[in-house]
């Protein structure tokens, strides 16, 4: 059941229908539960059981940890670290190919499909480990409030990772006069409009970044694809979360905010702070300070930064491209830490300089992608190869530019109009403003496809 599909807004629609009713009062995070757990069964029934493996499991870790801290913590953490090891890793040692279709235990596990958002909720888990264990003050939740805070189904196929603390502290009686309909209405009408609109329709074009399609595009087209593909993925990825934000507040919960107009970034460790937030916060919180952080010396630091880094790719999937695309972001990190401090952060150049930064930055984030789509490195590298070299393949695609700008524009206003102009024009026009990306949504939305994100 995908957010875009017509089952899952009627889906949404009966559990808000009950979840404020009086005598479910008592009941709403039981009704959470059961709603999520729906959710992320419908159609796929056989991954529950992993599930409540899962959140059963290191609940009981945590129990354990309470009691002896040093012991059970580490062994919780390895416990929900194996499991996506497990899922996504799985054929970097077995070969596919050589499954068979025996009935033994070890031929059942290898045939079990990668439970999606695994990613998301096993790092639910570990930050739920951690943090009770670590900061006393917070109630510790009992089995029901632990499976709402780990499944609550707008957060749990694609985040935001949300801090165990954060969420816990908001698990209390809710009631509909309390609710932000018109807050609520905004964060999804905009997610839907960058999803269906924006990115749906991009998708169309940037499906040439495929192999071997794209070695029908002309050479200037590889090149615009690149900057539609940067387009594309902020639009999917921030469209999700901007749902799951309004959704959560439809029912009393309100989720981190997960984007901050990354492409305005005019430094590489400026975009980690305003590009999937949530899991900047939690590789930073998680795994970069208890590596030591910036402690231990300059080369130990940038050691820390690449680790996290490489791993921050390879989460995202079991292929070469992944790593490469989170090395190289480490090395980006680590040459603009080596080289911060040589240039006059009070220039009186700087009006001239942060424009050009933030075009550099942009560019080299927008070459990185390619590695993201194209996780297979060889395809990669010979997409890179052919934006220098033109194809020799008669008969090649041509793009349409002008709606290439068409679907593009919403995201290059967001990010460059200036702020003032877009609270005025808010203010002013506001329903007019989301009037039009409804009426576009609905008239002009692009062929449906899944999350980008939903593979993770």
């Amino acid at each position: 059941m995908t957010f875009t599909s017509w089952q899952f807004g009627l889906f949404v629609a009966v559990v808000f229908a009950i979840y404020y009713l009086p005598q479910v009062r008592a009941f709403q995070v039981h009704l959470l539960v059961l709603s999520s757990l729906f959710f992320y069964g419908y159609g796929q029934v056989e991954l529950l059981p992993m599930l409540a493996v899962a959140v059963l499991g290191t609940y009981l870790f945590l129990i354990l940890a309470l009691r002896a801290r040093a012991i059970w913590l580490p062994v919780g953490i390895a416990f929900n670290l194996g499991l996506l090891a497990f899922f996504k890793y799985k054929f970097l040692l077995f070969d596919p190919a050589a499954i068979s279709t025996g009935f033994s235990a070890a031929d059942f596990l290898l045939r079990l499909p990668l439970p999606i958002g695994i990613s998301f909720f096993v790092f639910h888990n570990i930050s739920l480990l951690v943090d009770l264990t670590k900061d006393h003050q917070i109630r510790r939740p009992d089995l029901t409030e632990a499976f709402l805070y780990i499944i609550f189904f707008p957060q749990l196929v694609s985040g935001p990772i949300t801090r165990a603390q954060m969420f816990l502290l908001q698990i209390r009686e809710k009631r509909l006069a309390q609710v932000p309909f018109v807050d609520a209405a905004k964060w999804i009408l905009t997610g839907y409009f960058f999803k269906l609109y924006v990115a749906n329709n991009l998708n169309e074009m940037t499906a040439y970044m495929d192999f071997p399609l794209y070695e029908t595009v002309r050479l200037e087209d590889k090149w615009l694809l690149v900057f539609l593909y940067s387009y594309q993925i902020y639009a999917d990825f921030f469209g999700y979360t901007a749902i799951a934000i309004g959704l959560g507040l439809l029912f009393g919960y309100r989720l981190p905010i997960n984007f901050n107009l990354p492409y305005i970034s005019a430094s590489f460790s400026e975009f980690w702070t305003r590009w999937h937030i949530s899991l900047s916060t939690w590789l930073r919180t998680y795994l970069y300070i208890p590596l030591g952080g910036n402690r231990y010396g300059t080369w130990r630091t940038y050691l820390n930064i690449m680790i996290v880094m490489g791993l921050g790719g390879l989460w995202h999937g079991a292929a070469l491209g992944y790593l490469a695309w989170g090395a190289m972001h480490g090395v980006l990190l680590v040459l603009e830490r080596a080289l911060s401090g040589k240039t006059d952060a009070n220039s009186r150049w700087q009006a001239v300089v942060r424009p050009l930064r933030i075009g550099l930055v942009f560019f080299c984030v927008s070459m990185l992608w390619i590695f993201f789509k194209l996780p297979n490195f060889e395809h990669a590298l010979a997409y890179v190869s052919g934006m220098f070299t033109a194809s020799l393949i008669p008969g090649q695609a041509k793009l349409f530019n002008s709606l290439a700008l068409l679907y593009s524009l919403p995201v290059i206003i967001q990010h460059l109009a200036p702020a003032s102009l877009l609270e005025a024009a808010r203010r002013r026009a506001e329903p007019y403003l989301y009037g039009l990306m409804a009426a576009l949504m609905c008239v002009e939305a692009g062929p449906s496809t899944s999350f980008i994100y939903f593979q993770f």
